[in-house]
Order: structure tokens, then sequence, then C-alpha cells
């Protein structure tokens, strides 16, 4: 059975940066794309970054492009959230999730495309 661990969130201060990781278990292949969800009080889970299976592409939500990178190491079976410039608007639970059909090596699935969570993370940005 796969099983998606994120680790790194904690409390920040706005400017601050830090890095999610996603472990993922119970999966032979490499070949699943990955991306990070997050959801704040009140509001619905949203997609903000996603990358094919192989890391050759990559999309980002208006919300965190130029501050924030996914990346997968194929090696280790994990993906990373590196967030720069964080803001207090960033503040959320941030989920990673895995599609694990196997698609073409730059193909990036939409959000209903993946179907394997995490437990998700809390990140709390100060001002």
């Amino acid at each position: 059975q796969v099983r998606l661990v994120e680790s790194g969130g904690g409390l920040v201060q706005a400017g601050g940066s830090l890095r999610l990781s996603c472990a993922v278990t119970g999966r032979t292949s490499n070949t699943y794309a990955m991306a990070w969800f997050r959801q704040a009080p009140g509001k619905e889970r949203d997609i903000i970054a996603a990358t094919s299976w192989s890391g050759l592409e990559s999309q980002y939500s208006d919300s965190v492009a130029g501050r924030f990178t996914i990346s997968k190491d194929n090696g280790k079976n994990t993906a990373y959230l590196q967030m720069n410039n964080l803001k207090p608007e960033d503040t959320a639970v941030y989920y990673c999730a895995a599609d694990l059909t196997i698609r073409g090596d730059a193909y990036v699935p939409q959000a209903p495309e993946f179907d394997s969570w995490g437990q998700g993370t809390q990140v709390t940005v100060s001002a």
C-alpha cells in the first residue's frame, strides 16, 4: 500500500523559508507525479504546485509562482517543496499528493488526478 508522509512544517516569520518533504513508501517504481496542496482555515484545499513524474515539467499557482519550487528525487522516492519569501497568507495545512497512474514523462496532472494523500503538515507564517 502506498503511503505518503510529510515533514518540515513549522512556524516561521514573514520573509523566511521552509522546505517540506514528502516521503513515498510502498511503491516499487518512481513513475508517479507529485503535487502539493494547501488548505487554510475555512477555505478549500487548493493545488499550488505539481510536477511530472520525471521532474521535467512543473506548474505553480499564481499565489506561489516565483517563491515556491517543487522538486522530486526519484532515487529517494521523496518530493520537496522549497518555500521562500513566506507570507502570512501562506499559513495553511500543506498536503502532498501522488498520481499513481503511469503517464508521460512531461505530463503534469490536474488536481482531480491526484489520488494518494499524505496526512498534512502545518505551516504558520507570522507577520
